[in-house]
């Protein structure tokens, strides 16, 4: 079969021919559906060198993954085949306190696992099959289409897990600004218009983009120039955000964050491209908190899922064959995807 493997450092995704995996013992084998391509897979692609991350290629792609149980490996037991599934992401030891909460994204025991996930590290799901190490990585998605699911394992639970815990503070009243209305963000938007009573802004430096976050549900958009700031303000009744969720993570972004936060609010880092805040007494408004989070736990999957089920989130996708799956990643780095994209292999 094809698949979408990074072969390299700093070099593009190349399509190759690999084998079908077989199921051993304890391990489940997928017919994928839709595996979203996620920005962080650029910084694979453009930015990383060995020694980074634990692992190397050469891998398949795509870590944000769904579609219909092939075949079962001796032992398997808790799913059939032809179930319709989406896979959890990060793939932890499954034996540490983290783990046993369901929190793999924050496992203890990195050191037991060989990759991070299905597509950093192992194979993902940018080929006709995946196979999944363990059951306990499965989330049934009844009726949705796993082209749609395939985006909220990662675009979906990665800003549910930011939002959730920031919950308390969005009370009638509060501000919420999305820094970032593509994948995630556009995203983001929906579920803190489920989730809250907060009047939701959302900011981008692609007029499209805000767009996009509009017709979403967010109550405001602005384009991120040199007046962005002053905008937000004037959104918030110059009170500020009660919750800033920054998707890009850029010095530009965390600046703007930072200078829109409004006392006593969250300012929590989700984008990974490089940028640093610096810190200071005066350096942003008393009693910010600013936190980094990465992905999100299963239960909260489940319950990302069932607000997609629900009517209350959909992802906006952009569809793609295997073979187009250069040409999806070429126009991401180029900003030219609306919501995010997913590989189709089949």
């Amino acid at each position: 079969m094809q698949a979408l493997q990074l072969t390299g450092w700093k070099r593009p995704g190349e399509l190759v021919e690999v084998d079908v995996p077989e199921p051993g013992p304890g391990q489940v084998l997928l017919r994928i559906g839709g595996a979203g391509a996620c920005h962080s897979d650029l910084h694979l692609m453009h930015d990383f060198e060995a020694g980074i991350v634990p692992w190397n290629p050469p891998f398949t792609l795509g870590h944000e993954n769904a579609g219909w149980v092939e075949a079962l490996g001796a032992g398997v037991h808790g799913v059939e085949v032809g179930e319709p599934v989406a896979v959890y992401g990060p793939w932890g030891c499954g034996r540490c306190r983290r783990c046993a909460q369901g929190m793999e994204n924050y496992c203890e025991r990195p050191d037991l696992v060989d990759a991070a996930a299905g597509g950093l590290g192992a194979d993902g799901g940018m080929a006709e099959y995946m196979l999944v190490p363990s059951v306990r990585h499965l989330v049934g998605i009844g009726d949705l289409d796993p082209v749609d699911a395939a985006p909220l394992t990662d675009a979906g639970l990665t800003p549910y897990h930011a939002v959730k815990r920031a919950l308390p503070l969005l009370v009638p009243g509060s501000t919420a600004v999305v820094i970032g209305a593509g994948g995630l963000g556009h995203l983001a938007v929906q579920m803190l218009r489920a989730l809250s009573p907060a009047t939701v802004v959302a900011v981008d430096r692609r007029p499209e983009a805000v767009a996009l976050a509009e017709s979403v549900g967010a109550h405001a958009g602005v384009v991120a120039d040199d007046g962005a700031a002053e905008a937000i303000r004037d959104l918030s009744g110059g009170q500020g955000a009660d919750l800033v969720l920054d998707v890009v993570g850029a010095d530009e972004t965390l600046a703007l964050g930072a200078s829109v936060a409004r006392p006593m609010g969250q300012l929590t880092i989700v984008g990974i491209a490089g940028g640093t805040l610096p810190i200071s007494f005066f350096g942003i408004p008393y009693e910010v908190s600013v936190a980094t989070t990465y992905w999100g736990s299963l239960p909260e999957l489940q319950e990302v899922l069932a607000l997609a089920q629900a009517g209350a989130i959909s992802a906006h996708v952009q569809r793609f064959s295997l073979d187009d799956a250069p040409t999806a990643y070429e126009r991401l780095a180029a900003g030219q995807i609306e919501g995010r994209a997913v590989i189709v292999p089949s």
